[in-house]
């Protein structure tokens, strides 16, 4: 590894000793090895601190942070993109599965297009014991040269994990840092597909995991999912109407905030307006691994083919 990777990984992490080892592995094992993995752990109280240690001891790419409190899942991702160091950037889950050409593949294609900002592939939700719940055709215009598009394409159309694309690091210094109001990770997504395009690499190579343990199952109210993400959401001073207040303020504040034309500007709020009276439309704004299951038989790829590696790279 080089002083100064070319791409950094963060990997925020709360009590994850269940799949833990599985996504370092997959981490590890990518083809791409030119990046660094920081991992936060946020005063975990089961074996995430030593399953993380003895893999830091292992591999020289990881970088283990351990935090005297939980600080909320919230201010940990940012924490991560803070303590990077490379000009290319992702978020992992500690719970997610990757094809061992995932890095590559979009490292290369922003390498092949300066115009995109963020590069991301194929992905399905897999389950528990990662067998293929939902594979997911991604629908999104998020490749449309006109900012106007991709914002009203990311209001309307449901699915979508674009926050866990590679991405560049300068682009992402310039946008809000990630918030803690409900769906703040769309409104942050927003805010940055309004800054350039992005890419969909046409390979399998990501795999959400949903289970039940999952921050949004174990949590289904929309205050506890809040207070999840931030603690300091707890409390009578952030009822859910202010919660929910916040996500379309949230949208306001990206439109107001980007490099736009007063033309594009113009453009986001009429899409924005039409979006806020829309809410009734079914399915606008479902995730993916919320639809109902379908026949994993439809998948021809397995995932066990697609994930390797696991021993990792020594260092």
């Amino acid at each position: 590894m080089t002083d100064r990777p070319r791409l950094s990984i963060g990997l925020p992490v709360y009590n994850g000793e269940e799949y833990l080892a599985e996504s370092l592995d997959a981490l590890l094992g990518q083809t791409y090895e030119d990046f660094e993995l920081v991992v936060s752990d946020n005063a975990s109280t089961d074996g995430t601190e030593e399953i993380c240690r003895a893999y830091a001891a292992r591999d020289a790419r990881i970088r283990y942070l351990r935090l005297p409190r939980n600080i909320g899942a919230t201010p940990n991702h940012n924490l991560v993109f803070v303590r990077s160091r490379g000009e290319l950037f992702k978020w992992a889950s500690h719970d997610d599965l990757y094809g061992r050409d995932l890095l590559r593949r979009c490292v290369e294609a922003l390498d092949e297009r300066p115009d995109v900002i963020l590069a991301h592939t194929g992905q399905a939700v897999i389950d528990g014991d990662g067998k293929v719940k939902v594979p997911y055709e991604y629908g999104l215009t998020t490749d449309s040269p006109h900012a106007p598009e991709r914002f009203r394409s990311l209001l309307f159309e449901p699915g979508g994990d674009d926050f866990y694309g590679v991405m560049r690091a300068d682009m992402l210094r310039r946008v809000k840092p990630l918030d803690s109001y409900h769906h703040a990770d769309r409104t942050f997504v927003a805010e940055i597909t309004l800054h350039g395009a992005f890419h969909q690499v046409p390979e399998l190579l990501y795999f959400r995991r949903d289970h039940p343990t999952r921050a949004e199952r174990a949590n289904p109210s929309k205050r506890a999912r809040c207070v999840n993400l931030d603690p300091r959401r707890a409390g009578p001073l952030h009822p859910t109407p202010r919660l929910l207040a916040e996500y379309l303020a949230g949208f306001v504040a990206a439109v107001r905030r980007a490099p736009l034309s007063a033309a594009d500007r113009r453009a986001c709020y009429r899409h924005l307006a039409a979006w806020m009276t829309s809410r009734v439309r079914p399915g606008a704004g479902e995730r993916v691994e919320d639809r109902a299951p379908v026949d994993p038989g439809l998948l021809t790829v397995s995932v066990d083919d697609l994930v390797a590696g696991r021993e990792g790279r020594r260092a």
